[in-house]
């Protein structure tokens, strides 16, 4: 043996954050098989069953992800619900129909919330005892919502994804002020996921300067500060009309980021979607500034100027309005009757 290859040594395999059961619903589809392959590589657990109706495009997915050789990892798969979810701690679903070019969120509304009336009501035979579900597919305050309702679980053990905002606002950032990305902290959007979501200047800053000392100056003119936060909250429709396809990569990786911190890994750096119930924001999911860990998630008091809490309120009374339309269809119960259902709430 050279002396050059003397000095090789084998890295030990990392241990995994937990044994505990994963199953991603979904998982045929681009976001779920990618967060198949995100959890594997995060070593989050070697438990992972991939879940989904489609056992073509399914045992597919597992056939790559046994091609990557993930050591220690073992994937299991169904297109059976009840073998998927028996015995699962930790969920992450996109398994709601995605949007296409010149859709909004909202036209996802009736067939998604049903999808999601279907995965709560499955959570709670198959899976009650599950720590903690992140949900992703659109609109996902309101299928979060949903689920939640549905499934019996406490509000601390369901998230949605509303990371995406928040790292697109950043992107935006960046690239306007010729920055590293990570050179802008603070960037936060809240309130409902899609086109009226919260964007918040007063918690950014770039290189180190505040963001509002930036607007309206040459740096950043009002107009171009307006445009920017359009690009934001259209930020995944320029995706469909770049790629031809909705976002898969980006919602894959944070949703993983997401159930890994619940796991009692690495802390979630952005906002995530949770149930609030606390006086002008009543029984309703939206992104707020959240702790996510073992416990599941909590959530803080959300600070800005007034003009930014008003843009909130506006987005939470978007949010109201797509509740109560749901309750209308008969997919969910009026609001005084969600204890009935879920005495959690």
């Amino acid at each position: 043996m050279s002396a050059e290859s003397s000095t090789f040594k084998i890295q030990p395999i990392m241990n995994f954050l937990t044994n505990d059961k994963l199953t991603i619903v979904g998982a045929a589809g681009m976001i779920g098989s990618n967060m198949a392959q995100t959890a594997a590589m995060m070593r989050l657990t070697p438990n992972i069953c991939l879940y989904d109706p489609f056992a073509l495009g399914l045992e597919g997915v597992v056939e790559e992800m046994r091609h990557c050789g993930f050591e220690g990892v073992n994937f299991t798969f169904s297109t059976d619900v009840k073998e998927a979810f028996t015995g699962a701690k930790y969920m992450i679903s996109s398994g709601g129909a995605p949007r296409k070019d010149g859709m909004t969120r909202e036209d996802l509304l009736k067939g998604n919330a049903e999808i999601a009336a279907q995965l709560g009501k499955d959570i709670k035979s198959y899976c009650p005892d599950l720590q903690h579900l992140t949900i992703i597919f659109n609109p996902a305050d309101i299928t979060g919502l949903v689920a939640l309702i549905y499934s019996g679980l406490k509000p601390s053990q369901v998230t949605t994804l509303a990371a995406l905002d928040s790292t697109r606002l950043q992107s935006e950032l960046a690239k306007h002020f010729g920055v590293e990305q990570s050179k802008v902290t603070g960037a936060r959007t809240y309130g409902g996921h899609g086109e009226q979501m919260a964007v918040f200047a007063s918690t950014a800053k770039v290189d180190g300067k505040p963001l509002s000392d930036l607007i309206g100056t040459d740096a950043l003119s009002n107009e171009a500060w307006a445009d920017l936060k359009v690009r934001v909250t259209k930020g995944g429709a320029n995706i469909i009309k770049l790629r031809g396809r909705s976002s898969f990569q980006s919602p894959s990786y944070a949703s993983v980021e997401m159930i890994r911190a619940t796991m009692g890994g690495d802390a979630f750096r952005w906002p995530a979607g949770c149930y609030v119930n606390i006086p002008g924001f009543e029984h309703i999911m939206m992104g707020m500034e959240t702790t996510l860990d073992k416990n599941g998630v909590s959530f803080g008091e959300i600070k800005g100027t007034d003009a930014e809490i008003a843009e909130l309120k506006q987005s939470y009374g978007h949010l109201v309005k797509l509740r109560d339309e749901v309750i209308s269809m008969g997919i969910i119960p009026a609001v005084d009757q969600w204890s009935s259902v879920n005495p959690n709430l």
